[in-house]
């Protein structure tokens, strides 16, 4: 292959982990999602289905914990966080378990009503989300790291800028679980000690909250690709380009 079609030869898209190569530069789904208009118009190739995957990869827990391996997170990290999302379900949903609760389950004589737990199960999850979203902003770590690799000038400075942000993020991390994980170990133990008839409820409250939050992103992620897909096939749809990564950030 002579020089010239070496020099032709920019881009190449690698479907098997959805990576972008250009220029020598590696573009992995984070990267490609929230790349910048002009960029996106001329990297960014991804059919409607393969961008609805990549929403998935960092949407849907089980495929960002167990099944994505091009991201910039610890390993490690994403495993806790998996453990750590439910049992802040199951705390959370504890939490609903109120006096009204407790006499619908007596009038009930003990048989799960689903409808009557719905509310519950929804407000536990909204809630549980937001305390996740917190969570996920200290323990993932690809925003920074991509940070310090399109770093161009003083990387020496902007390494060690990164890397104490990182330090403090975890800290701050490891504190917050730590209290957390014994303020759910305490009022679980105690909830569970006194209303030991309701843990069957309890548990299908969790589950099924957890669940939820498993496959409510199938979804989501099906509404920014409708937007991104037609904002980059014509040019002057900045815009709407821009309203998709609003989008996706849900």
């Amino acid at each position: 292959m002579n020089n010239n079609k070496l020099n032709d030869i920019n881009i190449h898209i690698n479907h098997s982990d959805n990576k972008i190569i250009n220029d020598n530069e590696i573009y992995n789904d984070y990267e490609l999602n929230n790349l910048e208009y002009e960029q996106a118009l001329k990297y960014d190739k991804r059919s409607y289905c393969h961008y609805y995957v990549a929403q998935l990869k960092y949407k849907q827990l089980l495929i960002f914990v167990f099944f994505t391996h091009s991201d910039y997170n610890s390993r490690i990290l994403k495993v806790s966080l998996f453990f750590f999302s439910f049992a802040l379900f199951f705390t959370v949903n504890a939490l609903f378990f109120t006096d009204d609760t407790m006499h619908k389950i007596y009038i009930e004589k003990g048989n799960f009503n689903f409808i009557y737990h719905i509310p519950q199960i929804l407000y536990s999850s909204v809630i549980s989300s937001v305390i996740r979203f917190i969570i996920n902003y200290l323990s993932l770590t690809e925003k920074n790291i991509l940070k310090l690799r399109d770093e161009k000038e003083n990387k020496k400075e902007r390494f060690d800028k990164i890397i104490k942000c990182i330090k403090i993020k975890f800290i701050l991390l490891f504190i917050l679980e730590f209290l957390l994980l014994i303020g759910f170990w305490y009022y679980l133990g105690c909830f569970c000690a006194v209303y030991r008839n309701t843990q069957s409820h309890l548990l299908k409250d969790t589950l099924t909250s957890f669940v939820t939050s498993l496959i409510y992103p199938f979804g989501i992620c099906l509404l920014p690709g409708t937007l991104r897909i037609p904002a980059l096939l014509e040019k002057d749809k900045k815009c709407l380009y821009k309203i998709s990564q609003i989008v996706q950030l849900l």
